[in-house]
């Protein structure tokens, strides 16, 4: 399973993400992931990064459209939910499965609320400090909460995955993403943009097209091969 994590890099301009929604689908991605949340509950105005996420604040609305988009592109929807009120928005427009993001991974009402739903969930464990994983259902994934993530910050990367289902990608390039597979990751979270030389705190660490296209392909490859 390839997930391609848009995130904000559409910089808030909705016809841009439709357009990365379509390229998602053309390289080959299962789902194309969105974040959902208000962005006056988790910074102020003048932290970092505080304008470009409200920027790209999803409204309702603005959901359901890029919801129908991914139906119109036949790639499924998603969203890390960051509240329990967008988790309702994300129930409203039947999303399959939910996203537990890694600075969500101790927020025992939102994750309550999502396994409530009874759907599947993937969790990142970026800031997951504890030698045991969360007690709830879920798959799993390695992640370096770092934004890009350097070679050096994987150190500890999985010889194999057993306990983790998959990998949350930050990293600069395919690399981390092909040794996961190649190491037993059945999912691969990669953020995703169309040129990492647009304005975004993200953009580096994210795959453009060709990465994209290279790490699904590659993925299928592994997958033909047993």
């Amino acid at each position: 399973m390839i997930i391609a994590e848009l995130g904000h890099n559409w910089n808030g301009d909705i016809k841009l993400a439709k357009k990365m929604i379509w390229k998602a689908k053309e390289c080959g991605a299962d789902i194309a992931k969105f974040q959902l949340y208000d962005i006056d509950t988790i910074k102020k105005p003048g932290d970092s990064h505080y304008q470009e996420l409200k920027d790209s604040q999803l409204t309702r609305e603005q959901l359901k459209e890029l919801a129908r988009e991914c139906r119109k592109a036949d790639i499924e929807f998603m969203a890390s939910a960051f509240d329990i009120i967008r988790v309702g928005w994300l129930e409203e427009v039947g999303v399959k499965r939910h996203k537990i993001a890694s600075r969500s991974i101790f927020d025992e009402e939102l994750i309550d609320d999502m396994l409530m739903t009874g759907k599947p969930i993937i969790a990142s464990l970026g800031k997951w400090d504890k030698k045991t994983f969360p007690r709830f259902k879920a798959d799993f994934l390695y992640c370096v909460a770092r934004y890009p993530a350097l070679n050096e910050d994987f150190e500890d990367f999985p010889q194999k995955f057993a306990k983790y289902s998959g990998f949350s990608d930050h990293s600069i390039g395919t690399k981390w993403a092909k040794l996961a597979i190649d190491r037993g990751a059945k999912i691969i979270e990669k953020h995703f943009t169309l040129d990492k030389n647009m304005f975004g705190c993200d953009q580096a660490g994210s795959a453009e097209p060709q990465e994209l296209k290279e790490i699904c392909e590659y993925a299928k490859l592994k997958k033909n091969q047993g």
